[in-house]
């Protein structure tokens, strides 16, 4: 089967008779076998509406699109395995799951066409031309993921569904919220309604980077009521994603200790006057090692583990300085009372107590590298324990020769917010420049593991970080289409990085791009920003040079 234009590129694809196509019209049936309804569901909502085809139901040996999940195939591709099979007679998309009947529907609904990721039909066609042929498919990682901060700037829950959806057209199957920081408490809890009814508002925030001048004097916030979390997780689940939340502990609190002074180190600094931060960088107010904030934050992750129902929960454990607890009579006597060598200690006992919180509910601690620190690698924290490794592939790489899985996200390779070219008009320039070929060419997995500390790696995410990304269109500028070639790197099985095809990846694109059109993406043009996507005199942290591999 013709695979032109096909992201990401499957594992094989071949024709069975060239130039012939299957074509779909109102007559066509569409068969959901057991264990495939949602996906047919999905069909009818998505292709079906942009197409204008009923795809009414049928049995599984009439004409038309047929929906199986094959033992056969989870034997020999895994449950997120697919091969779609058009013939004369039918399109058969089996799966080794329904995970995997979901994603062949996703690569039948390109081979459709770019007009089939509209939401109602642009042209009156009758029949709709599906090349025939077959295509065996299935993916190299199990976690290929995307973390969208919604505590620095706020995504209404509209927008954080519309990314759901754009993730699974990517074949991409976790969502990390990151829902609290010093900046705001995005997740309704309702045992502590401080937390929204304070923490969720900013009376101000910096525009751009923390050195900028300006600033946006209006009020900024919001947050996900329960009801509105249910919705994302279920939303999700129908697309076969995971959604996995970050509640920020022992550092980046300063929203959580503004609703409620007493998390904070009271004895060394006046948290009674601290309000939610506006503006950004690393922040001193970190959480106190006490009793009392030790209960508090597992009854909010009592609420947090009624509403997520996935194996992970990401508890950050990044950027926690350490001088109020050097300075806090209280955090000193708990050093001494458990015996620990110093604050590095003091945090990792913090983050173990919970990591073995959470196993104790069947549940899984992941956080940032630095986690690791403290101690023999992070020898206080629980054993299923994992890493997200932000600060380079070093964290993941110990990480996974300790004994600990791993997400590989360096921030050097697959940060959002860095900066796309060197140019002038890349708004609120950040970082590192990252391209789009720099991403096609990111490997999840270091060289300096092999066998079975390569195995710990359970696949990457890209991440997405919105202080100078402050809606939507900012947010679709920075990650695409740049995460197009990520879903490729995590999902395809490629050649070593230096020896992989950009030129027939960026020629794919040329339709992917329509695809992205359609669907109302605001992405960066190959060309440059757009004048509308541009934010002249707002100053970045642009990074010279080529980032190091660490």
């Amino acid at each position: 089967m013709n695979a032109t234009g096909l992201i990401p590129a499957p594992h094989r694809a071949y024709e069975l008779l060239d130039g012939a196509h299957y074509l779909l019209d109102a007559e066509t049936l569409l068969h959901a076998g057991p264990g495939t309804e949602s996906t047919a569901r999905w069909l009818r909502a998505t292709a079906g509406a942009a197409t204008g085809l009923p795809l009414p139901p049928g049995e599984d040996h009439d004409n038309g699109v047929l929906l199986r999940i094959s033992p056969g195939i989870e034997r020999e591709l895994g449950p997120e395995g697919y091969r779609i099979t058009a013939d004369g007679h039918a399109i058969r998309i089996e799966g080794g799951g329904p995970a995997g009947v979901f994603w062949g529907a996703q690569t039948f609904r390109q081979l459709l066409g770019p007009d089939a990721f509209r939401r109602a039909p642009v042209v009156t066609r009758e029949e709709w031309a599906v090349p025939c042929g077959v295509i065996e498919d299935a993916p190299r990682f199990g976690w290929r993921g995307l973390m969208l901060d919604v505590a620095r700037h706020f995504m209404p829950k509209g927008d954080v569904l519309a990314y759901i959806d754009l993730l699974a057209a990517h074949k991409l199957n976790v969502l990390h919220l990151h829902l609290t920081d010093d900046q705001g408490w995005r997740i309704e809890i309702r045992r502590y309604p401080r937390l929204t009814e304070v923490g969720a508002w900013r009376e101000r925030t910096k525009f751009g980077h923390r050195a900028s001048p300006l600033w946006d004097e209006r009020p900024h916030g919001g947050y996900y009521t329960q009801d509105d979390i249910r919705e994302i997780v279920a939303y999700a689940a129908e697309r076969h994603i995971t959604v996995v939340p970050e509640i920020d502990i022992p550092g980046h609190s300063q929203a959580a200790i503004a609703a409620y002074p007493e998390l904070g180190n009271a004895d060394a600094v006046d948290t009674a006057s601290l309000g939610v931060w506006t503006t950004w960088g690393i922040n001193p107010n970190v959480l106190s090692p006490a009793d009392t904030t030790l209960r508090f934050y597992e009854n909010v992750l009592e609420e947090v583990l009624e509403l997520f129902p996935g194996s992970f929960v990401h508890l950050g454990g990044d950027e926690c300085p350490k001088e109020q607890w050097r300075a806090s009579p209280a955090a000193q006597a708990r050093i001494r009372e458990l015996g620990l060598a110093d604050e590095d200690e003091l945090q990792n006992w913090f983050l173990g107590h919970f990591g073995r919180w959470l196993t104790e509910r069947g549940r899984r601690l992941i956080g940032w590298d630095e986690i690791l620190e403290g101690s023999a690698l992070g020898a206080d924290l629980a054993e299923d324990a994992a890493v997200s490794s932000w600060r380079g592939y070093a964290g993941g790489i110990a990480a996974a020769r300790a004994g600990h899985d791993v997400v590989m996200c360096p921030k050097q390779q697959v940060y959002f917010d860095y900066r796309q070219a060197a140019g002038d008009d890349e708004p609120v320039p950040i970082g590192y420049v990252r391209t789009l070929e720099d991403v096609y060419r990111f490997e999840p997995v270091p060289s300096e593991l092999t066998g079975a500390e390569a195995e710990r790696v359970l696949g990457a995410q890209a991440n997405v970080w919105t202080e100078v990304t402050e809606d939507r269109r900012r947010v679709d500028y920075q990650t695409f289409p740049r995460l197009a070639a990520f879903a490729e790197a995590v999902w395809s099985t490629l050649p070593p990085p230096p020896e992989r095809d950009f030129t027939g990846f960026q020629e794919r694109m040329a339709a992917h791009y329509a695809r992205l059109d359609a669907l109302g993406v605001d992405y960066r043009p190959p060309g440059g920003p757009r004048p509308w996507q541009r934010r002249p005199g707002v100053s970045g942290r642009p990074i010279d040079g080529s980032p190091p591999i660490v």
